[in-house]
């Protein structure tokens, strides 16, 4: 019987170590993890189909399929690949210069920025690698798509919404001062 309460101690204690480590660093394995689970993901399609090929996954809805997107989102601007990486890289380091300067209190920001940069990031890698972005996602007649452009795109979409939600309150935040400032000057007397 010790043994059995020894062993849910250690578990409980290594289960406390990730829970902390979780949250000091959930930054770095949020980066980390988008990058890991999209190039698993591209691996394993490309190591088990052939470009062009498509599996049913729900009938008429979605399939995986491998495609070889030689341009970016939709295709567009195909076989621009010193373009891409340079563009990628330079968004890379500009965002990380600016992500310095986000305050930690905003941590919607932080995880819109995080999903955007790791998304790019991922791409990037394969952009470097071979010119190519391995496409896989199929829903409907939506274009192929990658689990790093779902990042990307989630990032946009927080990160926006990061931004209005900090400038609504900024302007609400202005407004108020400004009637507290009215209000403490009503009822006395012009100096």
């Amino acid at each position: 019987m010790q043994n059995i309460i020894s062993f849910f101690k250690k578990i409980l204690l290594v289960f406390e170590l990730f829970i902390v480590i979780l949250l000091v660093h959930w930054e770095k394995l949020l980066f980390a993890g988008v990058i890991a689970f999209d190039q698993v993901t591209k691996y394993f399609v490309a190591s088990r189909m052939t470009p062009g090929e498509s599996i049913p996954v729900i009938k008429d809805f979605f399939n995986i399929t491998y495609v070889l997107n030689p341009g970016a989102a939709f295709g567009i601007l195909p076989n621009q690949r010193i373009f891409f990486v340079v563009a990628g890289i330079l968004l890379l380091v500009c965002a990380i210069f600016f992500y310095g300067k986000i305050k930690k209190s905003d941590r919607a920001l932080k995880f819109g920025v995080i999903n955007l940069l790791s998304g790019a990031t991922a791409n990037l890698i394969d952009r470097i690698q071979s010119g190519l972005v391995t496409d896989f996602l199929h829903f409907g007649s939506w274009p192929v798509f990658n689990i790093a452009d779902v990042a990307i795109v989630a990032g946009m979409f927080v990160t926006v919404y990061a931004l209005l939600l900090n400038s609504e309150e900024k302007d609400y935040n202005e407004f108020s001062n400004g009637l507290d400032d009215k209000k403490s000057s009503i009822g006395r007397l012009p100096e």
